[in-house]
């Protein structure tokens, strides 16, 4: 056996993904490759904000775990509080429910997510958790979980308090996890208006306040977000040929700049840098060599999907190295490690990776072993 190092590709790739010479206008913004993880630009990603109308998408992640866990229904019907009603006629963003309604889950999200409804937000909380209260400890349970660690939710709509705060870096973990976790329920946020047929008068349609998504340029959400203490905020992403960014953005002077910043920074994001694929789930990533096993090559997979985001200027090389002593004995175990990977710039480690069997492969009976074995002493042929 001997250590082996393939070089299986080269890519082009700049040292530092940030930009100094790009700026945007706003009091704190972040911008992520989805698919490598990559932050491509951050303004005080970590300041403390609030998050405004921003927290409703934890609202609806809340109520997409339960629903994915099988303890909520889209079709389970909640009754609407006079606490709730209230928020409808308090000049909130409302759903327009009445007091006594009963209001699937399904519209309520939709008032929500496309409405911006907090009068929805507080029927949801209310039907979930007992209280809203009770369900601000959820939201903020689940921030955790996640790995929101600068983040407190007091109420399950964002409306005024000091006690309901966030950052940009963390409203981009949450957006990402609902992406990533709840794609089937996601395309609500893509939706351009809902329309409520309320109880007691004409229908009402609402369009979704997310003003890049009329731009046609890809953006399918996410949330809005204003509060005269912050101004306006927005968690965006963008999906076109095969790449998604996400961005956040709080402290938008007005409606106007917060659209037209929040347009030029995901813009940013498609024309300097590009997306790689190193390895996607459901493809062996190369075939080793195995000794003495019932099958002669091993298809080989990573845990986890690998992507790297290069720059398109300024390039440099990207190496990617497969250490390994091979070929690799057999008995071998689905999920065993077999290798190594590491990925380089210039000679400076980025990334080590364990490289993992996707199969079982047994070893040869005795006889063939033999038989094998001799080959490799005569001709060291294995």
């Amino acid at each position: 056996m001997k250590t082996i190092r393939i070089f299986l590709f080269t890519f082009l790739v700049v040292t530092s993904l940030k930009a100094a010479e790009f700026n945007i206008n706003a009091k704190t913004a972040i911008l992520q490759d989805y698919l490598s993880g990559e932050i491509l630009y951050e303004k005080e990603a970590d300041m403390s904000i609030y998050p405004a109308s921003m927290t409703k998408i934890m609202t609806s992640i809340i109520a997409f775990d339960l629903i994915k866990k099988g303890q909520l229904s889209m079709n389970e019907k909640f009754i609407v509080s006079e606490n709730a009603w209230r928020l409808a006629n308090a000049g909130y963003s409302s759903m327009f429910i009445m007091v006594g309604d009963e209001v699937s889950v399904e519209n309520l999200l939709k008032g929500i997510i496309v409405a911006s409804g907090n009068d929805a937000c507080v029927t949801l909380a209310e039907g979930i958790a007992g209280t809203e209260e009770e369900f601000a400890v959820m939201m903020t349970s689940k921030a955790r979980e996640i790995g929101m660690e600068n983040t407190n939710f007091s109420n399950a709509s964002g409306i005024n308090d000091p006690d309901n705060f966030s950052t940009v870096r963390d409203i981009l973990i949450m957006s990402d996890y609902l992406i990533r976790n709840f794609p089937e329920y996601y395309s609500y946020f893509a939706e351009k208006e809902f329309t409520w047929d309320r109880t007691g008068g004409d229908p009402i349609t609402q369009g979704n306040r997310n003003p890049l998504l009329y731009k046609n340029m890809g953006v399918d959400g996410i949330k809005t977000g204003y509060l005269a203490v912050e101004k306006y905020s927005l968690a965006s992403s963008i999906y076109r040929n095969g790449r998604r960014l996400i961005a956040v953005g709080s402290g938008f002077n007005s409606k106007n700049s917060r659209s037209k910043q929040s347009s030029r920074l995901l813009t940013y994001g498609l024309t300097n840098f590009d997306t790689v694929e190193i390895y996607n789930q459901g493809n062996s990533f190369i075939e080793l060599d195995v000794w003495l096993g019932k099958k002669n090559k091993l298809k080989t997979h990573f845990k986890n999907n690998v992507y790297k985001t290069i720059r398109k200027a300024r390039l440099r090389n990207l190496k990617v190295v497969l250490n390994y002593n091979g070929p690799i004995k057999a008995p071998i175990l689905i999920d065993q490690k077999v290798a190594e990977v590491k990925i380089y710039y210039k000679d400076d480690l980025i990334e080590s990776l364990d490289l993992l069997a996707s199969e079982n492969i047994d070893q040869v009976n005795k006889f063939t072993k033999l038989i094998r074995s001799i080959n490799f002493l005569i001709w060291g042929d294995v």
